[in-house]
Order: structure tokens, then C-alpha cells, then sequence
């Protein structure tokens, strides 16, 4: 296991903890790192650590009160077959946030977690 200085943490804040972990883990090659139920758990993919912050976590106390929800930052996952990743979690039932896009970089799609958080899954054009 990674230690924490290998890893980039990025914090979502969630409305249920459980929800997160599963839609991460079961969607979207994430693995639990830890889970001191219910505020938090952080699960990791690569060199990433999503930090899962539930209501009464010191994360999500620590956000103002007048913040919006879930905002434009999102977390952005490559992926190996883009297409068949796509199908698989539109089968799932997953809230897409948009259409396929496609420009000279590659293609993305923006799904949404059980909390509204987006991510960005995206594959690379061909160079």
C-alpha cells in the first residue's frame, strides 16, 4: 500500500459514505483504504487517494456553510477501453452529466457519484 506522501488526495464530500464507496469501488476500479464508518472512508485507484467525506467528518465541517454543493471540479480517470466503460456503466443506470464529447485531445463523458460529484472519464486521442 501506497503511503499518504505518494499519494494525490482530492476530498469529495458525500451525502452517504456507504453509497460512495460502493459506486467508486464497484464502477470504477477504486479499492477501500480505510473506512472508520460512517463520516469517512478514502479509496484509492493508482496514485490517486478520494478522500470520502460524509456530513459529520472534520472535512465537511470544516466547509462553509454557505458553499455551493457540488461544484465544476472533478476528478479525471483515464480509461483503457473507453467505449465498453461507457456501455458497461450506462447498463449500470449511472447519471451521466453529459453527451460523449470528442476534440483533438480524446473523448470524455462526465458521470455523476451518488453525491453529485462528476467525473471525468476520459480516453486519449490517438497520437
Amino acid at each position: 500500500m501506497s503511503t499518504e506522501a505518494e499519494l494525490a488526495s482530492v476530498r469529495y464530500l458525500v451525502d452517504d459514505v456507504d453509497a460512495a464507496i460502493e459506486f467508486y469501488t464497484t464502477h470504477l476500479g477504486f479499492t477501500v483504504r480505510s473506512h472508520p464508518a460512517p463520516a469517512f472512508a478514502d479509496v484509492v485507484r493508482g496514485p490517486l487517494r478520494l478522500l470520502l467525506s460524509g456530513a459529520a467528518s472534520s472535512g465537511a465541517r470544516a466547509t462553509p456553510g454557505d458553499s455551493a454543493g457540488p461544484g465544476r471540479n472533478r476528478i479525471h480517470l483515464v480509461l483503457d477501453d473507453f467505449d465498453a466503460a461507457v456501455d458497461r456503466l450506462r447498463d449500470a443506470g449511472l447519471p451521466f452529466r453529459s453527451e460523449v464529447v470528442s476534440g483533438p485531445g480524446g473523448r470524455q463523458v462526465l458521470v455523476a457519484d451518488p453525491s453529485g460529484n462528476l467525473v471525468e472519464l476520459f480516453e486519449p486521442a490517438s497520437r
